[in-house]
């Protein structure tokens, strides 16, 4: 209770906790934040429907992501791992997804119905476990892994190296003469721990700032 940040991220005030916090103690994300302004958040719901909508956003632009997601949605009601798995290919194929994709979004389906992923189970795990769970799932690589436990599971100190924006963020809010690689990003994001979650959703907001976009939700 006594923390001066919070360890998860579950409501608004643990968020402005953190914030608050990280601020404090470093002047690159001040500047980030007093720039770009409070840091929005919002947590999807844990579970099965979220890390699949995380999978279809891999590598997509914010709208073909969106487009995609919003026809799968309509077609496959339920949305449930066994309803998936029925859907014919080219059904699949007709929303939007590519072949691997279809790949993916089935073989996190299957993981989901054997029991080999249980993600009500992810929630009690270390990150270290909840990531290593997550990645034995065929498609799901480090970033899909993060993102789900940052914004699904409010994990504080989950840090994306190989995310784009968040090392175009950082390029730009240090002054580095290059974006950082994932190697540099790990040493980076050192400094920042146990809240380097945190520190990404202060990147990302201020990248949505110097870009003046809406990055994906």
């Amino acid at each position: 209770m006594h923390h001066p940040h919070p360890t998860r991220i579950r409501r608004r005030r643990d968020l402005e906790r953190a914030v608050a916090h990280l601020v404090r103690r470093d002047n690159v994300l001040a500047h980030a934040v007093k720039q770009a302004g409070p840091v929005e958040f919002k947590m999807r719901p844990a579970g099965y429907a979220s890390l699949l909508k995380i999978i279809v956003e891999q590598q997509l632009s914010t709208a073909s992501a969106w487009a995609i997601w919003g026809r799968l949605e309509a077609g496959v009601t339920p949305l449930e791992p066994e309803r998936l798995l029925t859907m014919h290919e080219s059904d699949l194929r007709a929303f939007g997804l590519s072949g691997p994709k279809i790949r993916y979004c089935r073989a996190l389906s299957q993981d989901v119905v054997d029991g080999a992923l249980d993600l009500k189970r992810l929630a009690r795990f270390s990150d270290a476990a909840a990531m290593a769970a997550l990645q034995s799932v065929t498609g799901i690589g480090r970033w899909t892994a993060e993102i789900y436990l940052l914004f699904c599971l409010g994990r504080a100190d989950v840090w994306p190296v190989g995310d784009i924006a968040v090392q175009a963020a950082l390029h730009e809010a240090q002054g580095l003469k290059a974006r950082p690689g994932p190697e540099e990003m790990d040493e980076l994001g050192e400094q920042w721990r146990p809240l380097r979650g945190v520190a990404a959703l202060i990147l990302w907001n201020y990248y949505r700032h110097i870009k003046a976009r809406p990055l994906w939700e």
